[in-house]
């Protein structure tokens, strides 16, 4: 984030990386109205960056993070409120976040952002939580944080948190971002989307099984991320990760991604980044 100033004694950076959905199966809804699914989470070598400045008062500040999102909502505040509660610590934090993942992008900025907070101040507060003990928080603040604590790529079930760590190919990813910010809620209210997709194995999608049950809501309610898929389709199998907005496609080689980068619409943003199976903040803290 430009111009975020941070305090030359804070910690850090630690990063907060990016995830891509493989696939998205929407199996089933539950009385409570959440959904049952089944997916494949896979890391990008990129992300955001946290850095962390212990205090003694208790008090939790942010600084940084999405633009125009309150503090009290920011999930970084909340983990680290929720770290606060569970362990009764009376230590504070300022958290300063170098944005770089976009909100409503399906990239799982947010998520990613609150695992690091749980996984670091953990240790910075010297709690000694263990990582089945901080995935259980973190599902308090999303479907997707397990699987950024636990840091390995997974096939995920239940509503996300139910994890087979999973060892596939690292790819090189294109991902284009259409400026869309994609309401995960409105997606998984929307009465035309598919909830009754039957269950796949790992063996089946390892062998080139899965789609996104998402896509076709995501294509009706915008226009522009449409517009991507249909584009990028043109070079590579281009695939919606999450609820997207962003979409991405797999190259075998950086320089492969990197010329259909070069082709990429001005209106639109890109990145190139490496899928990794091994959470580079695992990688960091361990």
């Amino acid at each position: 984030m430009t111009g975020l100033q941070i305090s030359a004694s804070a910690q850090g950076p630690w990063p907060a990386p990016a995830k891509l959905n493989l696939f998205l199966h929407i199996t089933g809804r539950r009385a409570d109205g959440y959904h049952t699914l089944q997916t494949v989470f896979q890391f990008l070598d990129v992300g955001d960056r946290l850095y962390f400045e212990l205090r003694e008062d208790a008090t939790i500040h942010r600084y940084g993070g999405p633009a125009g999102l309150a503090p009290e909502s920011d999930l970084c505040v909340r983990a680290a409120q929720l770290l606060q509660q569970r362990s009764g610590s009376r230590k504070g934090v300022d958290i300063y976040n170098e944005k770089f993942l976009p909100s409503g992008g399906g990239l799982g900025g947010g998520s990613s952002d609150a695992a690091t907070s749980l996984v670091v101040l953990n240790r910075l507060w010297g709690l000694d939580l263990g990582p089945s003990e901080l995935a259980t928080l973190g599902l308090q603040l999303g479907a997707d944080v397990p699987v950024f604590i636990h840091g390995r790529a997974a096939w995920a079930e239940g509503l996300g948190e139910i994890l087979t760590p999973l060892t596939l190919p690292e790819p090189w990813y294109l991902v284009v971002n259409p400026a869309v910010s994609v309401s995960t809620a409105d997606i998984f209210s929307d009465v035309d989307l598919t909830r009754d997709t039957p269950r796949m194995t790992i063996r089946a999608f390892l062998s080139g099984g899965g789609h996104n049950d998402c896509e076709a809501v995501v294509r009706r309610r915008y226009p522009e991320v449409g517009a991507v898929l249909d584009w990028l389709n043109g070079f590579s199998a281009a695939r919606l990760t999450g609820t997207g907005g962003c979409v991405f496609a797999a190259f075998d080689t950086a320089a492969g991604a990197r010329a259909i980068q070069r082709q990429v619409p001005q209106e639109w943003s890109s990145f190139v980044a490496r899928g990794v199976n091994y959470s580079p903040l695992l990688a960091a803290i361990t």
